[in-house]
C-alpha cells in the first residue's frame, strides 16, 4: 500500500471541477434551477461528466483520487468496493455532516439529523426513524396518507383529462399541497407562504456557507411549522412528531424541513417515472391495473426507484473523514478529507450494472438490484434515507391513481426511446404528456 493516494494533475483537477462538479452546483444542489437543468440537458453535460470520471479511473486507478483544491483535502471515490465501505462505515469514520452539507442545510434545518454528529446525531436519528418508521413498508398513517395521495392525484388526473395536457407545473401544483397535507395536516394544503419560505431558504442553501444566514426568515418558518406540530392534525406526520418521546437535544420542529425538502426531488422522480412508463406501454399497462393488485403497487414503486437510479436526485454523496483512513491500492487520506461519490457514475456503470442504460423496474421488485452495492437511490447503510418507504408509498400511489384514471403519452419529440440507451440527463421541467380520460376510470375511482 502506498503512502499517498493518486493525485490528479492540475489540468485533470480542472476537468473534474469544470466538467463534473461545476455543472452539478450550477443546476442547484438543494433546490433545482430549471434554466440550468435545461442547459445541462441541451449540452449533454451529464454524459460528459460520466466520461470524465471514467477517464480519471483509467488514468489514476480505482483508489480514491485526490483533487488539487487549495485549503481543503478533497478526494473522489471511484471504486465500487470503496463506495460500499464508505456507506457501510458511516458516520464513523465517514461523517455524513460534511462541512459543505452543514453550510447548506444550516440555512433551514440547523439542528437536523443530517448536520449532526456523535451522540446527538444518534438521538435525532432515532427520533426521525420512530416518526417515519424507517424500514417498514407500510407506515402507521397509511390509512390517511394513501387516501390523501389518491385524492390529490384524482383531482390532477381529472383536470389533465379536461385540458388534454399534463406538464410539470400542473403536476407540482398537485404534488406540493399533497405533501403539505401528509406532513402537516389538511389545514396546510393552501399554505403557499410556508413553501415559499422554505424555497427561499433552500435557494440560499444552494450556496452553502457562502450565502449569509437569514435568521428572520428561518424563525418565520419555524413558527409556522411549530403551529402545525401544536395542532397535531390526526393522520399527519406532525401529529407523530408531537407525540413521540425525545431527549431535550432533539429539536422536533427542526426535523420537518428535511422531509418537506426531500419530497420535492421525490416529485421530480415520480414525474420522470411517469415518463418512463409512458415510453414503455407494456409496463404502464401493468401499473394501471385494478387497485387491489399488490404486484402493480410494487411495480410502481420499482419505477420510482429506477427513475432515481437513472437520474439521481442526490448527485453527489458527501462524507468527511473523522480520522486518517487507509485504502487498498489508494494510500492514506488525512482526517478531514472531503469524499465525493458521484451517484450517476456508478448507477450507469455498464461494467457493474446490467442493462445500466435501460429502464428495468423489475430489477427492484425481483431483488436483482440488491446485489448492486453501488445502486443508492436513497443512499445506503446506517445513513440511508429514513423516509424511503414513505416516499415510495406516496409516489407509487400517485402514479397508480393517475394511470388508472387517464391515458398518458409523451408529447413529441420524446427524449426517451425504449429501443435506445436512455439519456444520462432528463429535465423533468420540460416533460409534457398528452392525456385522455380512461373509459373505465369511473369504475376504479374509489379504489
Amino acid at each position: 500500500m502506498g503512502d499517498a493516494p493518486a493525485t490528479a494533475s492540475v489540468a485533470d483537477t480542472a476537468r473534474v471541477l469544470g466538467g463534473v462538479l461545476g455543472p452539478i452546483l450550477a443546476q442547484g444542489v438543494i433546490v433545482r434551477r430549471p434554466r440550468a437543468v435545461a442547459a445541462a440537458g441541451r449540452l449533454h453535460l451529464d454524459d460528459r461528466a460520466v466520461a470524465i470520471l471514467g477517464r480519471m479511473r483509467e488514468r489514476y486507478g480505482r483508489g480514491p483520487l485526490r483533487l488539487r483544491v487549495p485549503g481543503r483535502s478533497v478526494a473522489l471515490v471511484l471504486d465500487p468496493d470503496d463506495v460500499t465501505r464508505v456507506l457501510r462505515d458511516s458516520p464513523e469514520p465517514f461523517a455524513a455532516d460534511s462541512r459543505e452539507k452543514r453550510g447548506a442545510l444550516g440555512h433551514f434545518q440547523p439542528h437536523g439529523v443530517l448536520v449532526s454528529h456523535g451522540q446527538v446525531r444518534d438521538e435525532r436519528r432515532r427520533f426521525v426513524e420512530a416518526v417515519l418508521e424507517t424500514g417498514h413498508p407500510v407506515h402507521r398513517t397509511a390509512g390517511a396518507m394513501g387516501p390523501t395521495a389518491r385524492e390529490e392525484a384524482t383531482r390532477l388526473a381529472d383536470l389533465a383529462a379536461i385540458t388534454g395536457v399534463l406538464d410539470w407545473d400542473r403536476f407540482d401544483a398537485a404534488w406540493t399541497p399533497m405533501v403539505r397535507r401528509i406532513v402537516l395536516g389538511d389545514a396546510a394544503r393552501e399554505d403557499h407562504e410556508l413553501t415559499a419560505l422554505l424555497t427561499a431558504l433552500r435557494g440560499q442553501a444552494n450556496w452553502s456557507y457562502l450565502s449569509p444566514a437569514r435568521p428572520d426568515r428561518l424563525e418565520r418558518l419555524r413558527l409556522r411549522l411549530g403551529a402545525y406540530v401544536g395542532a397535531a392534525a390526526p393522520g399527519s406526520l406532525a401529529a407523530l412528531v408531537a407525540a413521540a418521546s425525545a431527549p431535550d437535544r432533539v429539536d422536533r420542529v427542526d426535523q420537518i424541513p428535511q422531509w418537506l425538502f426531500a419530497f420535492d426531488p421525490a416529485g421530480q422522480a415520480a414525474f420522470r417515472a411517469l415518463a418512463l412508463l409512458a415510453a414503455h406501454p407494456d409496463l404502464l399497462a401493468r401499473v394501471a391495473v385494478d387497485a387491489d393488485d399488490a404486484s402493480a403497487d410494487d411495480l410502481a414503486r420499482g419505477a420510482v426507484l429506477e427513475s432515481v437510479r437513472l437520474w439521481p436526485t442526490t448527485a453527489v454523496v458527501l462524507r468527511d473523514t473523522t480520522t486518517e483512513t487507509h485504502w487498498e491500492g489508494g494510500g492514506t487520506l488525512p482526517a478531514g478529507t472531503a469524499l465525493g461519490i458521484v451517484s450517476s457514475f456508478f448507477h450507469r456503470d455498464t461494467a457493474t450494472v446490467p442493462a445500466a442504460d435501460r429502464f428495468d423496474p423489475e430489477r427492484w421488485t425481483e431483488g436483482r438490484a440488491d446485489d448492486g452495492h453501488t445502486l443508492l437511490p436513497f443512499s445506503a447503510g446506517p445513513v440511508v434515507c429514513p423516509g424511503r418507504e414513505v416516499v415510495l408509498h406516496v409516489a407509487g400511489t400517485v402514479l397508480r391513481t393517475l394511470l388508472r384514471r387517464v391515458t398518458v403519452a409523451p408529447v413529441p419529440p420524446s427524449p426517451l426511446d425504449p429501443d435506445r440507451p436512455l439519456p444520462r440527463g432528463l429535465d423533468p421541467f420540460a416533460l409534457r404528456f398528452a392525456v385522455g380520460a380512461r373509459r373505465d376510470a369511473a369504475a376504479v375511482a374509489g379504489g
